[in-house]
């Protein structure tokens, strides 16, 4: 559950981000909100929030707070499967001109922009410009990240995956440590109907060693659902689905789960939608609506877990929409699980990768 955060980690004033809690004050400051399904797996005891709900036979809980430095997407990612960051990504307001110029050399191109600002702003102020021009919008965040944006249909979708893979090489090869590249195609004739679509592709650093390699070493089938092999650079990744929405996630989900095998496997999924749509845009009314829906589909997948099947759902940060600005913010996250035979407190967001490693990696004794 990408971004529901549970309260501001013990360092989270090192990030500006002291009294964040994404959950927290959603259900503080929603009237009338609740999460059924996810308070039958222990959410209510993760928040300390009072409630009467019945906790779902094989149910247990946690909380789980993050080790490596940085507060982004790949970070969260990578520890959940056991690859944590002493060192955190590089991060800029400005890319350096030698960088640009080269990119710009190697892409054939010529940018706008290079400064930080919120994917939907950066179309409000030079969307129009990069029409009449045709040169690509870059831009970057408070994560570490080298976005590109151009129009899907008038730049060409492609021409912008090749963009943002040669600025992956390029990084790469000087060492630079950007954790993501991220294409950002849109559509629209407008700053009143720029739409981002659904089509952004993630260029990944490329991790150490994870879970999701050990899993494959062990002859475990490794699922990616959503952005998952983009994040880990589709490195111990068998088989992957790409979703543009939590609802097509959800259902990308609910069919693998459905689908006899003849082996052990692991699905990873990510559902964005909470934080690209409403934590960075600081939607609170949206992120609550967008948490109902989860939680109305989650309450049909429960009856859908067997006996011998586990379940984790968690987070890879927060991302308060109470919160000044637009980026994440250091939190906390629950852990939910169903199957996992364990009784769960606080942990690290590596404990994942430890359950699901006793969970499916046979003993070799």
């Amino acid at each position: 559950m990408d971004s529901v955060g549970c309260g501001h980690a013990p360092d989270a004033a090192d990030y500006g981000d002291a009294g964040a809690n994404t959950l927290g004050h959603l259900f503080e400051r929603i009237p009338n909100f609740s999460l059924p399904h996810l308070a039958s797996l222990g959410l209510d005891r993760v928040l300390k929030r009072e409630g009467d709900r019945v906790i779902h036979p094989g149910a247990s809980w946690g909380r789980l707070t993050e080790i490596s430095a940085g507060k982004d997407t790949t970070t969260g990612h990578w520890e959940l499967m056991g690859c944590s960051l002493d060192e955190a990504f590089a991060t800029y307001e400005k890319f350096p001109a030698d960088l640009v110029a080269e990119l710009e050399a190697r892409g054939g191109v010529e940018f706008i922009g290079n400064f930080a600002s919120s994917g939907t702003e950066i179309l409000v102020q030079l969307g129009e410009q990069h029409l009449r021009s045709g040169k690509p919008i870059l831009y970057t965040s408070a994560d570490s990240v080298l976005q590109i944006a151009a129009h899907e249909e008038t730049f060409g979708l492609e021409r912008l995956w090749k963009l943002c893979h040669t600025a992956r090489e390029l990084l790469d090869e000087r060492g630079i440590r950007i954790g993501r590249v991220i294409a950002r195609p849109f559509l629209g004739d407008s700053p009143e109907n720029f739409k981002r679509t659904g089509n952004r592709h993630d260029y990944s650093l490329m991790p150490g060693e994870t879970l999701l390699n050990r899993l494959q070493a062990a002859g475990i089938q490794t699922i990616g659902v959503g952005k998952i092999a983009d994040i880990f650079a589709n490195s111990g990744i068998s088989e992957s689905h790409p979703t543009k929405s939590n609802a097509e996630g959800m259902a990308v989900i609910e069919r693998l789960w459905a689908e006899a095998r003849e082996h052990s496997h692991f699905i990873f999924a990510n559902l964005v939608d909470f934080d690209s749509l409403y934590g960075h845009r600081r939607d609170p009314a949206g992120y609550a609506q967008c948490l109902r829906e989860f939680d109305d589909w989650l309450g049909g997948f429960i009856r859908q877990v067997k006996s011998d099947d586990s379940v984790i759902l968690t987070a890879d940060h927060g991302n308060d929409p109470y919160q000044l600005g637009t980026d994440h913010t250091r939190e906390q996250v629950p852990v939910l699980t169903l199957g996992l035979g364990k009784v769960l407190g606080n942990g690290t967001f590596s404990d994942v990768a430890k359950w699901i490693g006793e969970r499916l990696i046979p003993d070799p004794c």
